[in-house]
């Protein structure tokens, strides 16, 4: 009787070990900058990558549901600007038009939802604005 229920837990313990390693953390996931001339004007173009820190691989179809523009870096975090989200043809990356309304440090904040993980991805990026 105690091979059998060696055997069972045994059994629960390897299925409760790779059940715990299927899903990732949000820390397994990077968003970084990809484009890096940055003009003040509006229709400013911000390309970011988010990419899978386990595999190397770029994440395709998160949702993004948050983002933010300010220029916190210069110490005026409520000199906001609008943020819209556009199409990217390139695997992983997302892009954004926002209006660069003057020269100097600016953050770019955002949030995301990667398919089959229970945690929200965020990041903040920081970039500068050239006249």
């Amino acid at each position: 009787m105690n091979t059998i229920y060696a055997r069972i837990c045994g059994s629960a313990l390897a299925l409760a070990l790779s059940t715990s390693s299927a899903l990732a953390d949000a820390t397994d996931y990077r968003f970084d900058l990809v484009s890096t001339d940055h003009q003040v004007g509006s229709g400013a173009i911000l390309e970011v990558r988010l990419t899978d820190l386990r595999t190397g691989t770029p994440v395709e179809g998160a949702v993004i549901y948050a983002t933010r523009m300010d220029m916190a870096p210069d110490g005026m975090a409520t000199m906001t600007s609008p943020v819209t989200a556009m199409p990217s043809d390139v695997p992983g990356t997302y892009r954004f038009a926002t209006d660069l309304t003057m020269a100097g440090g600016w953050r770019f904040s955002v949030a995301a939802k990667v398919q089959g993980e229970p945690e929200t991805v965020s990041a903040e990026i920081e970039l500068q604005a050239e006249p």
